[in-house]
């Protein structure tokens, strides 16, 4: 069974390594158009949102033109 829903990625409940992420309100809403680009051609799952925060953190500063630097020292 498949279930979707939409959501704004702010009131998105990030778990494990993800909780840590240090991303703006705003900055959280750039996101979200990028990953509406990244997943076109299918729905984003829960775990795919929540292991590129966990994982890919550097990925998406690039994907919205923050300094990773900048970012990580918050």
């Amino acid at each position: 069974m498949t279930i979707t829903k939409e959501l704004d990625l702010v009131n998105f409940t990030f778990w494990s390594g993800a909780k840590q992420h240090n991303f703006t309100y705003n900055e959280l809403k750039d996101i979200e158009n990028v990953l509406e680009d990244l997943f076109y051609d299918k729905p984003a799952s829960e775990t795919d949102i929540n292991d590129l925060f966990w994982f890919e953190d550097e990925y998406l500063c690039e994907c919205i033109g923050l300094d990773y630097n900048e970012y990580s020292n918050r």
